[in-house]
């Protein structure tokens, strides 16, 4: 006979699943618009849906056209929209509903760190679009950004995959360069992650500006002048930001090899619906750091 339920500690909790007519969560993707970075963004949408069931994702781009890349002042009027017009629909249907109130939208920037141009032109978008939206911070710091990192310094052959093997690898680097966007507040705050993906590697990790001359190099020749003799660039960007250029540029000044950018990795989305559900005072599931292979 199968055993009953038992209450308790050990008790499965009960998947979380967004309220009634809880405000969209509109990702806001900075950069210009295209293909790879649609497909990105629509990448962390489809992960915070699968997290939170019955959410309402939409997508919105700070340089958008508005025709395949509709702008976040849009997106924004048509989250407005389609609440105004359920109301009047359950309205004429003769259900009891309240007037909705509270915010239309919460908006997530698609950002890892603080970047005060950036930032500045989501708040503008959303004070022009006229909507009640409550705007969060951006993703990081946080131990699943440290995370992200390892796995794309890893999957570049940069950096051991997983420390508690005692195996080597041959391209691995001894001396690691934070590379985030966002002046020197960008720099502090990539530097609190830096610790944390040091604390994985055993090595040291430092950060620097990739839109401040000199930055990277004084960073690598810092690294170098410590005992560093193999460096690698690990882009704290999740990558519409800047340009693929910039990156390239960066290494070449290095004079060392770059990961990809943190992308469309699962940290990104489950930190995207954190921010969301923190927002509205939803109890998220406890966000857990997964174990790299």
């Amino acid at each position: 006979m199968p055993r009953p339920r038992q209450p308790g500690r050990h008790r499965r909790p009960e998947p979380l699943a967004a309220p009634e007519g809880a405000p969209a969560l509109v990702l806001a993707v900075p950069g210009t618009p295209g293909a790879a970075t649609r497909g990105l963004a629509e990448e962390v949408v489809s992960i915070a849906r699968s997290e939170l069931p019955g959410l309402d994702a939409l997508i919105g781009y700070l340089d958008g056209d508005d025709a395949e890349f509709p702008t976040l002042q849009s997106v924004l009027a048509r989250a407005a929209d389609g609440r105004t017009a359920r109301y009047e629909q359950a309205l004429s249907a003769g259900l009891e509903v309240k007037e909705p109130d509270g915010p239309v939208a919460v908006v997530v920037p698609l950002l890892a760190g603080p970047d005060g141009a950036l930032l500045r032109q989501v708040r503008q978008a959303v004070m022009d679009s006229r909507v009640a939206a409550e705007l969060t911070d951006v993703l990081g710091p946080h131990p699943l950004l440290a995370e992200a990192l390892h796995v794309r310094l890893s999957e570049a052959g940069l950096a051991r995959a997983d420390r508690a093997r005692l195996f080597t690898v041959a391209t691995a680097a001894d001396g690691i360069i934070l590379a985030s966007v966002g002046g020197d507040e960008a720099v502090q705050a990539a530097g609190i992650t830096g610790m944390l993906l040091a604390a994985r590697l055993a090595v040291p990790v430092m950060a620097a500006a990739l839109d401040q001359e000199g930055s990277i190099s004084a960073v690598a020749e810092q690294l170098r002048s410590s005992g560093s003799q193999q460096l690698a660039l690990a882009p704290y960007l999740i990558g519409p930001e800047i340009g693929a250029e910039l990156l390239e540029a960066a290494a070449g000044e290095a004079d060392c090899a770059a990961a990809e950018s943190l992308g469309a990795y699962p940290a990104i989305g489950k930190l995207v619906l954190a921010k969301y559900t923190t927002a509205l005072g939803i109890a998220p599931q406890q966000a857990q750091s997964t174990p790299v292979l």
